[in-house]
């Protein structure tokens, strides 16, 4: 998915401290999240705690900002709205359109998907006024998640308990993920994921520290946008992803093989996967011995194929190749000349840069890139988690794919001399 831009209301029940796991928890998945509590929620949860989890500035007051329209502007501008806790009376206040706090007026002006997370006690959750007004959002298309049942405010317990912050975020992400374009659709995207194992003996190997991380990412990403996924796996260290087509592979040669098979008439490539450039000459049948002596050993290593250059420079007319480039230059200019020349090098249409080292990049569950177009130029950078990442460099490939079609129906409608 897409990185969002959330709103999140909070208003003013004892269940207000939950809401930070779930600002904290949707800041992590790569989301831009602007808090606006109530002021009774501020009773329970300091502004200074909900700024520094959101890192964003907190708004409450619907007469400040006004020269930018704040009141209207968080809504316009929201891809989603999260209520949580949602009490009776803010409740009753959504169902019949009341506005008089900047909450009510931030879902008014707003066309985004709201999904609320209702919290008070069993009788209030059961009076009819209260499933009145939740009839009337059910209606309107609001998502109502929970409550749950359990130990309320003092020795109550019952129904009227909110929903966990997990819960409350998983609900609300795949409420925006039904909403969301699926501008893949009909589309074949080949995914490459993991690292390359060159086999010295039956028990030893040459390898690297991909995880296949983000690859996936990238694959579950495709997916949710509508494409038909075939994932190149290369020893990934996470599950696979649901939905896809899964061919593993170990070596480079293997990786090779399988990519060129699938790559005819995929419409795009996206090469994520860490391949070795080396492989031994020769595979010992039997575990190699430790010398009794002191000396070292001597290992004769052949070049690997460079695949993405041979996908890149064979004809491949109709199929986005999107490229990986990990580094560890640590000039962020000196690393941008790097991708530059390898994307020229190995004939790739995209090129993503990263920078890679021991507690970056490889393994690791956020992922900050550089992705360079056709032209040379930069076309985005990202910074978040990779599954955020992933959905940035999708939207690159979308892009990307539109402005190739359009320009090779313009060279079609007017020839050529």
């Amino acid at each position: 998915m897409s990185p969002l831009n959330i709103v999140v209301g909070i208003t003013g029940g004892i269940a207000a401290y939950k809401a930070v796991g779930v600002v904290r928890a949707l800041v992590l998945a790569g989301h831009d999240v602007h808090v606006v509590p109530t002021e009774g929620a501020l009773r329970f949860v300091g502004r200074p705690t909900l700024e520094a989890i959101s890192r964003n500035p907190v708004h409450t007051d619907l007469y400040e900002g006004v020269a930018e329209v704040r009141h209207v502007a968080i809504g316009q501008a929201a891809d989603l709205i999260v209520i949580a806790p949602a009490t009776a009376n803010s409740i009753a206040k959504l169902a019949t359109g009341l506005a008089d706090d900047l909450l009510g007026n931030t879902v008014l002006a707003s066309e985004a998907p709201v999904v609320i997370a209702p919290a008070m006690h069993t009788e209030m959750w059961r009076h009819p006024a209260t499933q009145a007004n939740i009839a009337t959002l059910l209606a309107r298309g609001v998502t109502v998640v929970g409550p749950a049942v359990g130990q309320l405010t003092g020795a109550d317990s019952g129904p009227g308990r909110m929903e966990e912050p997990d819960v409350i975020v998983a609900a609300a992400l795949e409420r925006a993920a039904a909403t969301a374009p699926h501008d893949l659709a009909g589309r074949r995207v080949v995914v490459t994921a993991g690292g390359t194992r060159e086999p010295l003996d039956p028990v030893r190997f040459l390898g690297n520290r991909s995880s296949g991380k983000q690859g996936v990412a990238i694959a579950e990403a495709a997916r949710a946008r509508g494409a038909d996924v075939t994932l190149i796996a290369a020893n990934l260290e996470v599950a696979h992803p649901a939905g896809c087509d899964v061919r593993q592979v170990s070596t480079a040669l293997e990786l090779q093989q399988a990519v060129t098979d699938a790559a005819r008439g995929a419409d795009v490539v996206i090469m994520a996967a860490a391949v070795a450039d080396y492989r031994p000459a020769d595979v010992s049948e039997s575990k190699l011995k430790k010398d009794a002596g002191e000396g070292g050993m001597t290992l004769e290593l052949v070049r690997n194929p460079d695949i993405l250059a041979g996908l890149g420079h064979a004809p491949h007319d109709g199929t986005l190749l999107v490229g990986f480039a990990a580094e560890t230059e640590p000039d962020d200019e000196r690393l941008l000349a790097l991708g530059r020349a390898k994307r020229e090098a190995k004939g790739a249409d995209v090129l993503v840069v990263n920078r890679v080292g021991w507690t970056e990049g490889f393994a690791s569950d956020e992922n900050r890139v550089v992705v360079i177009g056709p032209d040379g130029e930069i076309v985005t950078r990202a910074h978040g988690t990779k599954s955020s990442v992933a959905h940035v460099i999708l939207d690159v490939v979308v892009s990307v794919s539109t402005t190739s079609a359009v320009a090779a129906d313009t060279t079609k409608e007017h020839g050529t001399t």
